[in-house]
């Protein structure tokens, strides 16, 4: 924070007046489910986006990023708050900003702020929701107004939506905002209905381990994947009377998936149903704990999500194959939207060394480039420092 504060003096040629966290999250389990309707079982994490900030008396923003030094200052102001392609990682907090107004909030001058996450960009742990969620509490914050976090995360997400162009789902918004340190939530997507559940880590740490490959596919996959789903579930609904894919009993999806006339679809339609059984599962056996249990079933979401809605790639296989092999590994499975990015395994922590080393010499020899790897834990929501 130090560094930070002499950092922004540099910068600004001021003192910043309050700083700010967020932090990232990592999904446990239920993949791809949020948009079929069913549930998502994250947690936020220690890693984050930090933000210093000082008021203007005018209208105008100025941001400058840790993690894009090169880019420098890019300003703006309450007249125009529109997505420019040269404001890059700024499009985002001025999103929220342009969102709160347009919902009535008053936001009625600028300010200067300095930003540092140290989730690394692109690698499926949301480091866009991170800054999104924090711009919302420090406007929130400075400005004295009248929100909750329920809203800033329903605000968040139409950032992406609308302002940024990303059809994603709320979980990411969500996970960061509603973060409890050592709980997780389970949240139905479909009706914001959510639960804390402890995560007892007694003997076991989480690990991230990060593939280094950049999400390039993940976009045009997504939106593929959801028309999948929603094909299979107009097909089903010729004779269901249901409006997604997370409503099914793994017993009905058995009974009707004949109904589903691609085989496409339907692989993607029985991961969709599975897994979303599955996080129901996961809840319950972490709530009475039992991690073993857990940890199976973490396996069995990758194996669906590798096989049925063939999201994983290489560079993730890789990781989780060599995770499932070594001493002290009770579960590991891929995280985020695939095609890159990070897997999540749960060690026993006398073997998070051995586990790191042996992944990560394992991982340089098959893929040709190394791994990071990230050891975290279940974190508190944003606040101010």
């Amino acid at each position: 924070m130090l560094n930070l504060k002499e950092k922004f003096f540099e910068v600004f040629g001021e003192n910043s007046e309050k700083e700010f966290f967020s932090p990232g999250r990592v999904n446990l389990i239920g993949e791809h489910t949020d948009y079929n309707g069913g549930n998502v079982f994250p947690c936020a994490i220690d890693r984050g986006t930090y933000a210093l900030i000082k008021t203007r008396n005018d209208n105008r923003f100025r941001m400058y990023s840790e993690n894009f030094e090169k880019i420098g200052i890019i300003e703006f102001s309450l007249d125009k708050l529109e997505n420019e392609k040269a404001h890059d990682w700024a499009n985002y907090p001025k999103g929220v900003i342009k969102m709160f107004i347009d919902a009535g909030y008053k936001i009625n001058k600028g300010f200067d702020i300095l930003f540092y996450g140290n989730i690394p960009n692109g690698a499926g742990l949301s480091s866009s929701a991170s800054i999104e969620i924090l711009t919302a509490v420090i406007l929130k914050n400075i400005f004295g107004l009248n929100i909750d976090m329920i809203e800033m995360v329903k605000l968040g997400q139409k950032t992406e939506n609308l302002f940024i162009g990303v059809n994603s789902g709320i979980m990411d918004q969500f996970a960061v905002g509603m973060g409890k340190k050592d709980y997780a939530v389970l949240l139905d997507c479909n009706t914001l209905k959510y639960e804390y559940v402890p995560v007892i880590l007694k003997d076991e740490v989480i690990v991230i381990s990060n593939t280094n490959k950049r999400r390039g596919l993940a976009d045009s996959k997504y939106n593929e994947r959801r028309g999948e789903c929603e094909t299979a579930l107009k097909d089903l609904q010729e004779k269901l009377k249901i409006k997604a894919l997370g409503e099914l009993s793994i017993e009905e999806f058995e009974e009707n998936k004949g109904l589903i006339k691609n085989e496409v679809n339907r692989k993607r339609a029985k991961h969709a149903v599975y897994e979303n059984q599955r996080t129901i599962k996961a809840q319950k056996e972490l709530s009475a704990g039992n991690l073993e249990e857990f940890g199976k079933l973490m396996n069995q979401s990758h194996e669906s999500l590798r096989d049925d809605y063939e999201v994983t790639g290489k560079e993730l296989d890789t990781l989780v194959e060599l995770a499932w092999k070594q001493d002290g590994v009770i579960g590991s499975r891929m995280t985020g939207a695939g095609f890159g990015g990070c897997t999540v395994s749960i060690v026993k922590k006398d073997k998070v060394d051995d586990f790191i080393k042996n992944v990560g010499k394992g991982y340089k020899e098959k893929i040709g480039y190394d791994a990071d790897f990230y050891i975290v834990e279940v974190s508190e929501g944003p606040r101010e420092l």
